[in-house]
């Protein structure tokens, strides 16, 4: 048994109502929610499971080859979609996983399928979530090549890589270090934008743990995107309220602050939400896949960076925030100043009469 799952996720920049969203689709499309089949409910915990959602099957011929493809799509209430194309053959020897994944070496072939689907996607949800705008050109992709043994015929380095050469052993070794297994006749082996599961048994749990790693990436590129696009908003604003008299720059520091403290709220919650996405307790070995994969995509680089740009956010509130503090505290000076000068005007107005 051989299977391909090609992965693309995308975010719509809002958050989702599942719950809602499940009831209003449910009467035209079959869903369902994403559960763990093989674990301890209380070993994943995941507070709001994806909603999935079925779409019509698509052929793509290669090289003279015809495939069938299942396209599944995920729906989180963070905002992100999940569309996965798969491909899957009971009878195929697991020799033949090089070949066929060769055939679709970065997503050759299917590239436009993802454009159509995820079309096909928008104007089904569009009519239940206001404003919908998928970036079809901003996503994370992932490919999952499975089979239910381990073959010495696959060659890890070629899969993963997408390409066949003569690697250097240090090449090689940098490729598939990333390898973990349960039993003596499984193995899960880890890379930047692929992964190789051999199982004899369909190792659904581990798919699942790999696409939310995939999910809580994007997220996280994303904000970290959307904070750089914002923090460079913020100093434009400063730098035009700089040059503005005073009562006017103070009236717009004040709206500065206002948008400061919003998007600080805003995305402080969201990124709590995508590092929370899914915890896993009590299960050592998947634990251990979640945050290999999840270093391999360099998650902790891009959580830092979105943490950096939330504490600048902060630190300029925090010195508008002053500026304005001492602003007012001069203004009120020259108030006091202004009366008492009245007052001795005044006094020396009625001495004279």
């Amino acid at each position: 048994m051989i299977s391909l799952r090609f992965y693309r996720i995308y975010d719509i920049g809002r958050e989702i109502d599942l719950d809602q969203l499940e009831r209003e689709l449910a009467r035209s499309y079959f869903t369902a929610r994403a559960s763990f089949l093989r674990v301890n409910p209380k070993s994943i915990m995941m507070e709001n499971p994806p909603l999935v959602l079925k779409m019509h099957e698509v052929s793509v011929e290669r090289e003279g080859i015809t495939f069938n493809l299942h396209v599944i799509a995920r729906l989180y209430d963070i905002g992100a979609i999940s569309l996965c194309f798969l491909f899957e053959d009971h009878d195929a020897p697991s020799s033949a996983l090089e070949d066929t994944a060769l055939l679709f070496a970065r997503h050759e072939g299917i590239s436009s399928l993802f454009t159509i689907y995820l079309k096909n996607l928008g104007e089904i949800l569009g009519p239940h979530i206001t404003n919908l705008s998928i970036e079809s050109d901003f996503f994370e992709d992932y490919t999952i090549y499975i089979t239910d043994r381990i073959d010495k015929s696959i060659d890890p380095a070629v899969l993963l890589s997408g390409e066949r050469t003569h690697f250097s052993p240090q090449m090689r070794e940098e490729i598939v270090r990333n390898s973990l297994s349960y039993t003596t006749d499984d193995v899960a082996i880890l890379s930047y934008d692929s992964a190789l599961l051999c199982n004899p048994e369909t190792p659904t749990d581990l798919i699942d743990l790999i696409e939310f790693a995939n999910v809580q990436v994007l997220e996280l590129r994303y904000y970290d995107r959307l904070l750089t696009r914002q923090m460079a908003k913020m100093y434009d604003d400063m730098e035009q309220a700089d040059r503005m008299p005073r009562f006017r720059r103070m009236r717009q520091y004040h709206a500065i602050m206002s948008q400061l403290m919003e998007s600080y709220a805003e995305i402080s919650e969201i990124t709590e939400k995508v590092n929370n996405l899914i915890k896993v307790t009590e299960d050592v070995y998947y634990a251990r896949v979640y945050a290999t994969v999840l270093k391999v995509m360099r998650s902790s680089q891009w959580s830092e960076s979105v943490g950096r740009k939330i504490e600048v956010i902060h630190e300029n509130y925090s010195m508008l925030s002053e500026e304005v503090r001492i602003q007012h505290s001069n203004f009120l000076e020259w108030v006091v100043i202004i009366l008492i000068a009245m007052e001795c005007v005044l006094g020396l107005l009625r001495t004279a009469h």
